[in-house]
């Protein structure tokens, strides 16, 4: 097992999820509801699960990649990211299920979580692969992977100062 990996099938439940969201009728406000709700959930539990387990080994252990020349960088960044994907779920929160305004709110969501799997993808995860031996891969997907089974419902979602988480981690880098 590797954190990089279930980090990456994360990703690939999430696009599903929004794409499935994309084909419910607008008329059939429960099941959109239902859907949105564990996608929702789903967000905030693998951005505290990348947070708790995944970010601070790379700040110890990455050097940069995908064009951030730090895993400092890498990292200031996707928590500002995650910051923007909690606000833009909070949003769709703020419209009538099914509506033209939660439908763009959804869109919103979507974009900046894209955004965010895909500057991931090229920069942390690739600079993690490269420096982070596979035993500890291994160890941290276990501790993902119960984090994330722990908090199947979800987590309350807490928008976290960049800078001050990456002083916090940084383990004297």
């Amino acid at each position: 097992m590797d954190i990089t990996q279930l980090i990456l099938d994360d990703h690939q439940e999430q696009r599903r999820l929004f794409a499935i969201l994309e084909q419910i009728d607008d008329g059939d406000v429960e099941t959109l509801a239902a859907v949105w709700g564990r996608l929702a959930a789903f967000l905030e539990t693998h951005a505290e699960a990348e947070e708790r387990c995944f970010y601070p080994a790379l700040l110890k252990l990455g050097t940069g990649a995908g064009g951030k020349p730090t895993a400092a960088a890498e990292t200031t960044d996707a928590i500002k990211d995650h910051n923007e994907i909690r606000d833009a779920v909070a949003k769709v929160a703020q419209s009538k299920v099914g509506s033209r305004p939660w439908r763009a709110a959804v869109a919103e969501a979507n974009k900046a979580n894209g955004d965010h799997m895909a500057e991931e993808e090229r920069e942390g995860l690739t600079d993690f692969r490269l420096h982070a031996p596979l035993q500890l891969r291994h160890d941290l997907a276990v501790a993902f992977a119960a984090f994330e089974a722990r908090h199947v419902t979800g987590v309350k979602p807490v928008d976290k100062d960049p800078e001050a988480y990456v002083a916090e981690h940084a383990g004297g880098r």
